[in-house]
């Protein structure tokens, strides 16, 4: 058990544990009971799932979580703790709220609705701020509670029986796994692997041989060198390549993220059983042409830690590995879970041990260990598989490529996305005598698109109350824009504020109202339109008339999550001479709200003085700027004239490292 839920009641329930959260109303007797009722019955204790359950309790209604396994918070506590956004400033509601708690958190302060987002994070504290929310809520969560069987009666699911007998019944049921397991009991429609682009028109699905994460020297596949005859090395494919657009059941790599840290009570990489040399024998070759790293990332995220990533030709993807996990059988999935354990412990112990590399990868990779304070109960070792993509449902509505790049828009968005579309590599191929990944696409979109709630719904005729926001009706190029776990959180409210509706009006899900839905959300704090927009707000971009500079700017668009076309930077030069001032057109006298952007990076000024003149004086505040990229951040309130008297001025006298400027808002108070 994480010791993040120490605080709640755990009660042994045949081969399931419960954790009580809180003050459910129901007594711990209907809880062990054979069957367990709730307004919605939730499967998978990931982020999703969380904020699906508490969201029916805000809103009046009872919720249960059950989850297969013995951990809470999917992803977002199992080591990905360096958050993929793309523009933060679209995270409304409960997602918003988590990444507000996670701040205020390390700032050991009262979380408000002005506290800024923080998206960098250690996994432990991800875990207390679930365990709060859960806590508050009074939700229930059923661990090790794996599904067995579903109960249906005609288009409707009536129950869900986990492995140990205990029959979890309720009108509404929402699949937050990463597998879409409820989803594929109930018979709903779901594809495995990457369509052709014929199929919906795309350009970049399908099978994809591009440069990114590729062998960028050449490496030979055989094991004798030169010599087909000898056969490839492992996790090569010995099937040629297929055109780029070609459809085929492949899926992208998993893989660990792990919480690394050079403390000195680190934890050494360590050895596993079943380690062999032969699986890293295409890396070591790779080294011995020239390739000097990176080998993982090492992005922070507090503590002195990281979330460490794949980076790289051959890293901690173990590529092609688990094309049989989306439908595998419990006992497959957990060959599987220990195979890509054992595969990336061996490689960080082959980097940091192995005499044939140099000894600078040795060191290097040796420098690092695992954080000896995270994930206790696994050893340091991430207790969570990377699930990137499973199964994708087929509705109503199949979220595509032309989603992500804006040239259809849905007008029943429930939430927005707005990452890269980024599918991970997919197999190692022969080409040309030489060894190359296939499947990474790396595709920006042009800015936040919205969500269609028909792709988080099945069809009508397949299942009338279930709801599916992680494994929602995507193609394999648009869920890799999607498959982000604030967008999990986001879908996963507005599923769990449908089925309320749903509840109240007495309706399938597909016949909820959906502008009625959408009000709702926009009331808790759901941003579903790009940009998003406050009565009567007044926004100066970088690039409108309202903005003067003095000295010399840069415009940019290297970081995402910018307002308009671009940012603009000072070069980290001529401080105290660069300047930029945002001058609004204010309608009207009155009390504004004033909030300035940017985006963040480590390389930007923690120290950033900046003016709001306005009709009492000037108010100077300071801002860190390699924090809280992407958002809105409150400057305070104050009381202007109208026209142009006032003014926010941002400086660069002093500052240590790069000074932005990209918008300013003025929102009446």
């Amino acid at each position: 058990m994480s010791p993040a839920f120490t605080r709640r009641h755990l009660l042994r329930l045949g081969g399931a544990t419960l954790v009580v959260a809180g003050s459910t109303g129901l007594g711990l007797p209907a809880l062990a009971a054979n069957t367990v009722t709730a307004d919605l019955v939730i499967y998978g204790a990931t982020s999703a799932g969380i904020m699906a359950a508490v969201q029916m309790r805000r809103l009046g209604g009872s919720a249960v979580i059950v989850e297969p396994g013995p951990h809470v918070g999917g992803l977002t506590t199992g080591g990905l703790g360096y958050t993929d956004s793309g523009t933060s400033a679209a995270i409304g509601g409960l997602a918003g709220e988590f990444y507000r708690r996670v701040h205020a958190r390390y700032q050991g302060t009262p979380v408000t609705p002005d506290s800024p987002m923080r998206l960098v994070f250690e996994p432990h504290v991800a875990a207390e701020v679930f365990d709060d929310l859960l806590t508050e809520h009074a939700v229930p969560v059923y661990l090790g509670a794996r599904l067995g069987t579903v109960h249906r009666t005609g288009d409707r699911i009536t129950g869900l029986v986990a492995d140990n007998g205990q029959l979890f019944a309720g009108p509404m049921f929402l699949d937050a796994t990463y597998e879409g397991d409820l989803m594929a009991a109930a018979g709903v429609s779901y594809v495995v692997g990457r369509e052709a682009n014929t199929e919906y028109g795309e350009t970049i699905n399908g099978v994809q041989l591009r440069g990114a994460h590729q062998f960028t020297l050449p490496v030979d596949p055989y094991v004798v060198p030169g010599s087909p005859a000898s056969g490839l090395l492992p996790g090569v494919s010995a099937d040629p390549v297929a055109p780029n657009g070609t459809g085929d059941d492949r899926i992208q790599a998993y893989n660990f993220r792990m919480c690394l840290t050079q403390a000195a009570g680190r934890i050494p990489f360590p050895k596993p059983a079943g380690y062999a040399a032969a699986d890293y024998e295409l890396l070591l070759r790779y080294v011995a042409a020239g390739y000097t790293g990176p080998f993982f990332t090492t992005q922070s995220v507090g503590g002195g830690k990281t979330d460490s990533n794949n980076n790289g030709a051959f890293s901690t993807d173990f590529i092609a590995a688990n094309y049989a996990y989306p439908a595998a059988t419990w006992a497959q999935r957990e060959s599987l879970i220990a195979d890509h354990r054992t595969y990336q412990q061996g490689l960080m112990w082959f980097l940091a041990n192995d005499p044939r590399l140099p000894a600078s990868v040795r060191a290097g990779t040796a420098a690092w260990g695992l954080a000896a304070d995270e994930f206790t109960a696994t050893g340091g070792w991430p207790p969570q598989l990377y699930v990137r993509e499973a199964r994708r449902m087929v509705s109503a509505y199949v979220m595509t490529e032309r989603d992500c790049r804006g040239s259809v828009r849905a007008a029943d968005g429930v939430g927005l996305a707005s990452y890269t579309m980024d599918s991970h590599n997919c197999q190692r191929v022969v080409v040309g005598g030489v060894v190359k990944n296939e499947g990474d696409v790396q595709v920006a979109v042009p800015g936040p698109y919205p969500i269609s709630y028909r792709s988080i719904v099945p069809t009508a005729a397949q299942c009338a109350n279930l709801f599916v926001p992680v494994c929602l009706s995507a193609t394999h190029i648009a869920f890799g824009s999607v498959r982000m776990e604030p967008v999990f959180m986001i879908l996963a409210q507005s599923a769990a504020t449908a089925a309320k509706l749903a509840l109240d009006a007495g309706v399938p899900v597909q016949q909820v109202d959906v502008a009625a839905l959408q009000t709702r959300l926009r009331a808790d704090g759901q941003i579903l339109s790009w940009p998003p927009t406050a009565e009567g707000e007044i926004v100066v971009d970088n690039r409108a008339a309202g903005v003067t500079r003095a000295g010399v700017w840069v415009g940019s668009t290297a970081i995402g999550g910018h307002w308009g076309p671009d940012y603009e930077h000072d070069g980290n030069t001529g401080k105290g001479v660069n300047r930029l001032r945002f001058t609004p057109s204010l309608p009207t006298a009155g009390s504004w709200a004033v909030q300035l952007r940017w985006t963040a990076d480590p390389n930007r000024a923690s120290n950033v003085p900046v003016d709001v003149v306005h009709g009492g004086g000037v108010t100077t505040r300071v801002v860190d700027q390699r924090t809280s990229g992407g958002q809105w951040v409150s400057l305070g309130t104050y009381q202007f004239a109208a026209g142009t008297a006032g003014s926010v001025l941002i400086r660069t006298e002093g500052t240590d490292g790069y000074v932005v400027a990209d918008a300013a808002r003025f929102v009446p108070a």
